[in-house]
């Protein structure tokens, strides 16, 4: 059987490589065309596709376009856009689907597709399959409209305005910026150009790097992944925050003003108090992944705040949101969701809940983050040849064993394989962090003997 094209967040690879080629583009256009058509027989059908700024982008933004065209339903391209404003703009605009081309964090020379459904919500697993069941039967290869039912691609000019309008109704009428000094990280993507107009519109003194894409410089040594070059920018101007994106514009981790860097945890944990103060949290409930920090679930605790934890993954954030109830939830990488604001996780949204947060409390960051202690925590990502399930490696499956039995109830193992890239992640948690690094370098060694690449 092949290999599933679609992974936790759509069909990513290097780009001009099997899946990531102009081919399976032009396939992926064409059988979401004939799904949108299906569930909507009446139309008219129109689907959104914007991107990220890989040099890959044209060439994949191309290839969707003709194979969308090509069954019959219209495109509108909006260009260079954060993957949060696609959904905004394909709900806003009653568009059938919005496709975004970008592989988020990933080096330049990757790329993706991911989809958003009309409501601008992820695409459910069910429908990717249908898709990919489509693009693999060969079943819409006789399906060609011609004359005038061919479908036409035009250009949305202002989607970027509606967007930035959009990010500044989520900050409070009576929240002002004015007199912040912000220093953004825009990784040189997706929010380049939109993330400094938001927060200079809402007043804030701005100071921008890495926001001259080129379309190789991608989250290269910048942005959400590398946040050293913005903490510097931020002790050099005297910034009171810092704020870094990474290359779709849907993650955020923030830098105090002493420079520290701030992780997803950190932000949902500030988020979280802030709403339980107003009285804007419902059902008194945040969740957040297994890969949070123990420390994180210790803070939530302490400040009368319940916890989920769901699976690794933004979509699963997001079920597990929907279905307990809750407003609030994320990912210690930084991918946040504020579902009274919007369907998906949004870097520039969260960065402007943080900063109210921040200015109603009357505090510094790095008071407000100290107060959720850090377990000593080590992440070692292993380049893999191959993702066997661990219990069908029996060395790996006993040395975690072992490190579990070592650590007891002061901490714990998490071997998981990425669902993006050709990667196995190896985490432990642990009271020291002679025991954590130990622990982790040993368990990466069997993974990298086993299955490493």
């Amino acid at each position: 059987m092949a290999e599933r094209l679609f992974g936790t967040d759509g069909v990513r690879g290097v780009a001009n490589v099997p899946p990531m080629t102009a081919e399976m583009a032009m396939a992926i256009g064409r059988a979401t065309a004939h799904v949108c058509k299906r569930h909507n027989p009446r139309g008219p059908h129109r689907i959104v596709i914007g991107k990220d700024t890989r040099l890959s982008g044209y060439m994949l933004e191309t290839a969707l376009t003709a194979g969308i065209c090509s069954m019959g339903v219209d495109v509108l391209l909006v260009g260079p856009m954060p993957t949060p404003g696609i959904a905004f703009i394909t709900r806003s605009m009653r568009a059938d689907a919005g496709l975004v081309i970008s592989a988020s964090h990933n080096p330049f020379q990757d790329n993706g597709i991911k989809i958003f459904s009309r409501d601008g919500y992820k695409l459910p697993d069910a429908e990717e399959d249908e898709i990919e069941r489509l693009i693999r039967s060969g079943e819409l290869d006789n399906i060609r409209p011609t004359g005038d039912r061919i479908g036409r691609a035009r250009r949305i000019d202002d989607a970027m305005g509606r967007y930035i309008v959009f990010c500044k109704n989520t900050v409070p009428d009576d929240v002002s910026f004015e007199g912040l000094k912000v220093a953004l990280d825009c990784a040189n993507g997706a929010t380049y150009k939109v993330a400094p107009i938001v927060f200079w519109e809402l007043g804030a003194q701005v100071t921008a790097i890495h926001h001259e894409p080129d379309g190789t410089n991608i989250n290269d040594r910048c942005g959400s992944q590398h946040p050293e070059d913005l903490a510097a920018k931020v002790l050099e101007v005297g910034a009171d925050i810092g704020l870094a994106f990474d290359g779709d514009g849907d993650r955020l981790i923030a830098v105090d003003e002493r420079g520290r860097a701030i992780t997803g945890d950190h932000i949902l944990f500030v988020c979280a108090r802030y709403m339980k103060e107003r009285g804007a949290l419902p059902n008194n409930l945040v969740i957040s992944t297994v890969m949070s920090n123990f420390g994180f679930g210790v803070a939530l605790r302490d400040h009368g705040i319940r916890h989920g934890a769901a699976k690794v993954g933004d979509r699963y954030v997001l079920e597990m949101m929907q279905k307990e109830g809750a407003a609030l939830g994320g990912e210690a990488s930084g991918h946040v969701i504020f579902l009274d604001h919007h369907t998906t996780g949004d870097g520039i949204v969260t960065a402007l809940q943080l900063l109210v947060a921040l200015r109603r409390s009357g505090r510094k960051l790095s008071e407000l983050a100290d107060e959720m202690p850090l377990f000593p925590q080590k992440l070692v990502n292993v380049d893999v040849a191959r993702k066997p399930p661990v219990e069908e490696l029996p060395e790996l499956a006993a040395a975690i064993r072992a490190a579990e039995a070592e650590l007891g109830d002061r901490g714990r193992v998490l071997v998981r394989y990425s669902g993006t890239q050709a990667m196995c992640r190896v985490m432990v948690e642990g009271p020291n962090d002679e025991i954590v690094e130990r622990l982790t370098a040993a368990l990466a060694a069997v993974v990298r003997r086993l299955i490493g690449a």
